[in-house]
């Protein structure tokens, strides 16, 4: 998606339309909160495919025994699978472990902010190290997702495919969407609009999307999708 091709007077309008309406909207957890990094990358750990009302006491459980990466990295395997193992999340004990003697040894119990560094650490994707730069440090990364992705699909209408996340197209078009001045409220908003709005088992509510005036779908429906 070449700039040549892209408005950017209606980027920005667009934009803007989306991050007020994010910070009207936002839903407030605890990692949100913050932009401490090792309760960011935590929570971002944690939320891997698991619900957000499944992550939320876990959390707030795991920040209190291990409130910071020193913490974390004196914690044993056995006390790490008492807090963990009974809640299923079996094999996020020694991804925690591994990681923050990771941590320890080779960054001196700091967390990284570099991307390569962060996606050198056990169990750590793309998607969490570009959340954990976004979020903490308001990099302008871009979060792709099946969530963000399929808002895509639907703002430009191109079809959704279980290849679509690794599809380049839709990558420049997130990149298009996100704000490099305020990736963060970007971000958020992107995530709560996929969560609030543009439904996935639901039929979207266009009449209340704040990117329907540049939305295909919402064109196309007047906004009754």
């Amino acid at each position: 998606m070449s700039d040549d091709l892209v408005d950017l007077e209606q980027v920005n309008a667009m934009r803007y339309s989306l991050m007020r309406w994010g910070k009207a909207n936002f839903r407030s957890f605890r990692w949100r909160e913050t932009r401490d990094p090792y309760h960011i990358l935590i929570a971002e750990i944690l939320l891997h495919r698991t619900q957000v009302k499944q992550v939320v006491p876990l959390y707030n459980q795991l920040i209190r025994s291990y409130p910071d990466i020193s913490a974390l990295i004196l914690a044993s395997k056995d006390s790490l699978q008492q807090l963990l193992y009974s809640l299923g999340l079996r094999w996020r004990i020694d991804l925690l472990y591994d990681m923050a003697q990771e941590i320890r040894t080779r960054f001196d119990s700091e967390i990284p902010q570099n991307r390569d560094d962060l996606l050198s650490l056990p169990g750590i994707s793309e998607y969490i190290a570009s959340a954990v730069r976004c979020f903490a440090w308001n990099q302008p990364e871009i979060l792709v997702d099946t969530n963000t992705v399929r808002i895509i699909g639907r703002y430009m209408n191109w079809p959704v495919k279980d290849s679509s996340r690794r599809d380049p197209r839709f990558r420049q078009a997130l990149q298009m969407m996100v704000d490099p001045n305020e990736p963060r409220v970007t971000n958020y908003a992107l995530l709560d609009l996929a969560h609030l709005i543009c439904l996935k088992r639901k039929s979207p509510l266009c009449l209340e999307c704040p990117i329907k005036p540049w939305c295909y779908i919402g064109l196309i429906t007047g906004g009754n999708a």
